[in-house]
């Protein structure tokens, strides 16, 4: 489906009026009356989690390879989705490395986690079955310096993480027999900072282009009007990437991202499909596929916002359940 034409946009004055107070760059700081969502409370709660010396790497994706060995005992139905086994290893790192911080991140409500985990991920037959001898993976991301700092302990020689390592995922022993920290080991692996993504997006002296296109890698689905939405709709989408930034980052975004979403920005071009995820109290449908949205009418300044924000859902992911394997995303090719 392609984007032919666009009206004009009632927000774009506003977008001009916001810059003069808040120009390219000057995010919002922390706190102030107009980042929309608080990036402080959860900081100030657990000090422990957000000890950030001079530019630490903040946003990390991992990937890790594995394989299966023989499981004891009689034959089992295996799950049919394995993100809420990986989010239990994720907290059974965190356990050993800071007990108290791992039990107040068992708590949602005080905001977005601070990470996020991918369903197992590799070759199942109709029954179901693991391969012996076959290459299963997982992504790990964080969004902050101390689950970062975490990881990249846990993936060191001898420690719970480090290939050789044995490993249980919903009961099954797994060997980690490899891990991937960068683009060139593995194209959803890799490590940035806020700083470097709002420098790279907002202050560069290029124009942000016109488009912003996102792959969504697993199902992605969005909690609106107390429903679950499977559709990624802009506001929704740039709502939920803003939240999970605000709540982590030392600058902030201002409130009136979400109205810019909403009014300025269109769905240009999409190739979607529907997919189930079953969660303990049912189901939940996502989206999976490619999605282009368009600014009908372009404001330099946001376009760029949004551009970081797009980058970010590499280490974020987009929507709900993201720590147990829903909404795996990245940017993709206009």
């Amino acid at each position: 489906m392609e984007f032919a034409g666009g009206a004009g946009c009632p927000h774009h004055a506003a977008g001009r009026q916001h810059r003069l107070a808040h120009p390219p760059g000057a995010a919002t700081p922390a706190g102030s009356s107009s980042a929309g969502i608080p990036g402080t409370a959860r900081r100030a709660a657990h000090p422990r989690m957000y000890e950030t010396p001079e530019m630490p790497m903040e946003c990390c994706s991992l990937v890790f390879t594995l394989q299966p060995e023989p499981a004891e005992g009689e034959p089992r139905p295996l799950p049919a989705w394995w993100g809420p086994a990986v989010q239990s290893l994720v907290f059974e790192v965190l356990r050993a490395a800071d007990p108290d911080a791992a039990a107040a991140l068992h708590d949602e409500s005080s905001g977005p986690r601070p990470f996020t985990a991918s369903t197992l991920m590799g070759p199942r037959p109709r029954d179901g079955a693991l391969l012996p001898g076959a290459a299963y993976s997982f992504r790990l991301t964080t969004l902050n310096t101390s689950l970062a700092d975490c990881l990249h302990h846990a993936i060191q020689p001898g420690q719970m993480l480090s290939p050789g390592s044995r490993v249980e995922l919903d009961y099954l022993p797994f060997t980690i027999t490899r891990v991937a920290l960068t683009p060139q080991e593995n194209e959803w692996a890799g490590e940035t900072t806020y700083q470097e993504l709002a420098a790279t997006h907002i202050l560069t002296t290029e124009l942000p282009p016109r488009q912003i296109s996102l792959e969504l890698a697993s199902p992605t689905a969005f909690r609106s009007n107390a429903r679950t939405q499977p559709l990624p709709l802009p506001h929704l989408v740039f709502h939920s990437l803003a939240a999970r930034w605000n709540a982590y980052a030392t600058m902030s975004f201002p409130a009136e991202l979400e109205q810019y979403a909403t009014e300025c920005l269109a769905i240009s071009r999409f190739n979607l499909a529907s997919r189930p995820v079953p969660i303990r109290n049912g189901m939940r449908i996502g989206a999976v596929g490619r999605i282009t949205f368009t600014a009908l009418n372009y404001d330099r300044y946001w376009m760029g916002v949004l551009h970081a924000l797009a980058a970010y859902a590499r280490y974020a992911g987009i929507g709900i359940l993201t720590g147990t394997g829903m909404g795996q995303a990245r940017p993709a090719a206009a």
